[in-house]
């Protein structure tokens, strides 16, 4: 595996290697980003990886600087994964100055959900994508990029920016990854305590049911919803929202919709000092 740090070296790793497949991680590897990884060499002639954690999606008060980095571990895990290059940038190199330029999604996609409780998330990860992009494909005439459905709602505004801005990009989803009892893999579990580890299954449950309940209407969704927060409450969890959206366009759904439509389950909730996402299709 073929480590670089800024983008003239990258670009040069690339030549005459034809189409790559991306896979942008902030690091602290885990089964879900190899998975990925692993999706991403089905698609493309060289398989590219970022490690890079993007100051600009972090609000003041969250875990920038002490978000796990495992560099180490994570090169012998893309190395044996088979990825071909690995992208490292400092914050020099893909920062050279302040990055006054940014980049702002459609409001009625990225303010609710996430971009609600986290205001400018998702300016930052586009305007760190965007640039990643522009690393990766500008010199190969394109390829591919693979993201993980685990960041729901990141993957959508994701697709839409590569949609309107006409990027020679494919954008593939990979499952998320779970372990026994449907915790879906994530970086910051490794906050979580044994005990919190057992605990955070109650998400993914809460979501399954939520779905179940949504498909019967039994109640109105804004009642089925509160009733999914009151119950994770009672738990201790902190939730931020449990709902139920339509997959085209994460807008709430109609009666209609709930009986038919492809819908979602979505949550974020805090367990302890860990605040986790996760989703169901259904």
């Amino acid at each position: 595996m073929h480590i670089v740090h800024s983008i003239a070296e990258l670009r040069t790793a690339l030549a005459q290697r034809g189409r790559p497949a991306f896979v942008p991680t902030m690091g602290n590897l885990h089964a879900g980003h190899l998975s990925l990884v692993q999706l991403a060499r089905q698609h493309g002639d060289v398989t590219v990886a970022s490690i890079f954690v993007n100051r600009l999606q972090f609000l003041p008060h969250e875990d920038f600087d002490s978000y796990p980095r495992t560099w180490g571990a994570d090169c012998s895990q893309l190395q044996a994964a088979g990825c071909d290059i690995l992208f490292a940038p400092r914050e020099a190199d893909l920062y050279p100055e302040a990055q006054t330029f940014k980049l702002h999604p459609d409001p009625a996609l990225a303010d609710m959900l996430e971009g609600h409780f986290r205001p400018g998330f998702f300016t930052g990860v586009c305007t760190v994508v965007l640039k990643l992009f522009s690393a990766v494909f500008a010199t190969t005439g394109g390829g591919v990029a693979v993201f993980g459905k685990k960041d729901y709602q990141q993957l959508m505004v994701i697709e839409r920016m590569v949609q309107q801005f006409a990027l020679p990009i494919t954008i593939i989803a990979g499952e998320t990854a779970r372990v026994a009892g449907g915790l879906a893999l994530s970086s910051r579990n490794g906050y979580l305590s044994a005990m919190e580890l057992e605990q955070a299954m109650a998400l993914s449950q809460a979501l399954r049911q939520l779905a179940h309940a949504a498909r019967s209407g039994s109640m109105p969704l804004a009642d089925l919803e509160t009733q999914a927060l009151d119950q994770l409450r009672a738990l201790g969890w902190a939730p931020d929202y449990l709902t139920v959206r339509q997959r085209c366009d994460l807008q709430i759904p109609s009666a209609a919709a709930l009986q038919q439509a492809p819908l979602v389950a979505l949550g974020a909730a805090r367990l302890g000092n860990t605040r986790l996402i996760d989703n169901l299709e259904f």
